[in-house]
């Protein structure tokens, strides 16, 4: 997949507003503080693609990102950011769950942390749906040029250990060095390339 090709399409505020042509998607989830739209914009090489601030909890909406004719990338509402108010927090809650839950075309799902918290409530969450679902998940730990060889390994045999026996992989990722990217690009392209193999609904 041609992922610098990326485009915006829309930002959906509800379930609703999705795309309605998509056939595969892939989505990135993960707090808002954990590099989750920086590796969105450091594997399509588009330092703008995916809006990033110092601010964390700037991604309040479910944004979808279009590499080729009806497949797309998915960048899901932060969450966990303190000073966001409980009522937003709420909302964002409830989008996500539902888009998770509903969404036909969701092929995989990339669980962003950062890889010196490894992990948080949230990605137990995000991990524990990922396993009642079955959906393939992709944990991306991010921020490892803050680590040396020694506790970047480390933190790849929890992650491990925490997904052992699901359809999960793991890797180390720096947006800062591009580091791992051509891995996440290799594991998105089996994701999209499976969902283009498989028959249509009717069939």
């Amino acid at each position: 997949m041609n992922y610098q090709s990326a485009e915006f399409i829309i930002s959906a505020a509800k379930l609703k507003d999705c795309p309605a042509d998509s056939v595969c998607e892939v989505a990135f989830a993960g707090r808002s503080n954990a590099g989750k739209s920086s590796a969105i914009n450091t594997l399509t090489r588009q330092g703008q693609l995916a809006r990033t601030s110092k601010t964390p909890g700037r991604t309040q909406l479910i944004n979808f990102f279009q590499i080729a004719e009806q497949q797309y990338l998915v960048d899901l509402p932060g969450y966990g950011y303190a000073k966001v108010p409980m009522k937003m927090k709420n909302n964002w809650q409830i989008h996500l769950e539902q888009y998770l839950n509903v969404r036909e075309p969701l092929a995989g799902l990339v669980l962003v942390t950062d890889i010196r918290h490894v992990f948080k409530e949230f990605d137990q969450m995000m991990i524990e749906w990922a396993r009642a679902n079955e959906l393939p998940l992709h944990i991306l730990l991010t921020k490892s040029d803050k680590l040396k060889r020694g506790g970047i390994n480390d933190a790849l045999s929890k992650a491990r250990r925490q997904v052992e026996g699901m359809d999960a992989s793991v890797q180390a990722f720096s947006s800062l060095k591009r580091q791992g990217v051509d891995v996440l690009a290799n594991k998105l392209d089996s994701w999209f390339v499976a969902a283009a193999d498989m028959p249509a609904p009717d069939q």
